[in-house]
């Protein structure tokens, strides 16, 4: 299907690509690379007036780690980031992202905002206690992780805001396990896990329209069997055509104990529960 039509802006600045966000009234999108907004818009599940091409404005395909946090530009695409070794734990998610053409053409800050509830960049940006970096109109501020989500495909952002760049704290282990149908599609459910000193942050996504952030005070990553289980008791999935409730629950736990061991070292032979 081909698009519906929409006036196009090759923005030469982030003020440039603000400006023309403000100029098309709330009917304008970014546009960088693609992988997430032109199948909407064949689809024709939005309209926008206008598209803003960031994919020329300089100095947002930055990727450096700065004080033991991988700073991303918001143009570093998904297979830069699955390349790298500044950041293991985002580098094993983004390896789970689409096939190689999506890979070399979507964005850090595509992903994030679209912020598909299944997709592996928020669930790590959370379990890292992330943020991104936002220019609009009244200014730059820096939105947490936590604040980002608001719901399934529904974020923080304002229409006229632009997210510049991506931090992720690099924790001093990691663990990251999915399931999905195919290689390449979206997770029915995964896990991303990351220490921090004396803290573990679990992650939980494909449960909730959000990833789903585990509830418990702490989390002892030498208890790997008891995390597990308590993870799989603190989501709330829903049941649809990829499986039921039941299934995504016991998905996260099995996820989780993988991922768990990958962060303390442990193996995890146990195999995939089969769909309910």
């Amino acid at each position: 299907m081909k698009c519906p039509p929409f006036e196009y802006h090759r923005a030469t600045s982030v003020d440039d690509a603000v400006a023309a966000l403000v100029a098309a009234d709330d009917e304008g999108k970014i546009l960088a690379g693609g992988q997430s907004l032109v199948p909407v818009l064949a689809l024709r599940l939005a309209r926008p007036a206008a598209l803003v091409d960031v994919n020329r404005v300089p100095g947002l395909d930055e990727l450096a780690v700065r004080d033991g946090v991988l700073r991303a530009g918001a143009l570093v695409r998904h297979a830069a980031l699955a390349g790298q070794t500044l950041h293991p734990l985002a580098a094993a998610a983004a390896r789970y992202i689409g096939h190689a053409a999506i890979r070399s053409r979507g964005t850090v800050a595509g992903s994030l905002a679209h912020a598909d509830p299944a997709a592996e960049l928020p669930a790590v940006l959370r379990a890292c206690d992330g943020a991104v970096h936002v220019a609009g109109p009244d200014g730059s501020r820096r939105v947490s992780a936590d604040t980002l989500f608001r719901g399934a495909l529904q974020t923080d952002l304002g229409d006229h805001e632009v997210i510049t760049a991506v931090e992720l704290p690099r924790p001093d282990a990691w663990g990251f396990a999915e399931f999905a149908r195919r290689h390449g599609d979206f997770a029915v459910v995964s896990v991303a896990a990351a220490r921090f000193g004396d803290r573990v942050r679990v992650v939980v996504g494909g449960v909730a329209g959000v990833p789903h952030l585990v509830t418990a005070d702490a989390v002892d990553p030498g208890d790997v069997e008891g995390v597990a289980a308590a993870v799989a008791d603190d989501v709330d999935p829903a049941s649809d055509l990829h499986g039921s409730a039941a299934y995504r629950r016991a998905l996260t736990r099995e996820l989780t104990r993988r991922a768990l061991g990958d962060l303390t070292g442990a193996a995890s032979p146990a195999p995939v529960p089969e769909p309910a």
